[in-house]
């Protein structure tokens, strides 16, 4: 299951500049991960400074 970015996002950019495949944009107030780009490595939760990722 690919991860999920909930609304706790600060939109800080740090998940989508550390995604290897490039599967998350910004999307205004809050970043969204592309469910169908998505490899579920982690990159992106292990970056998030308010642990706003989770699959």
């Amino acid at each position: 299951m690919a991860y999920k970015i909930s609304d706790a996002c600060i939109a800080c950019g740090a998940c989508a500049a550390n995604c290897p495949v490039e599967a998350i944009k910004d999307a205004g107030s809050k970043y969204e991960i592309d469910e169908s780009a998505c490899v579920e490595c982690g990159a992106c939760a292990a970056n998030c400074p308010v642990e706003a990722i989770s699959n």
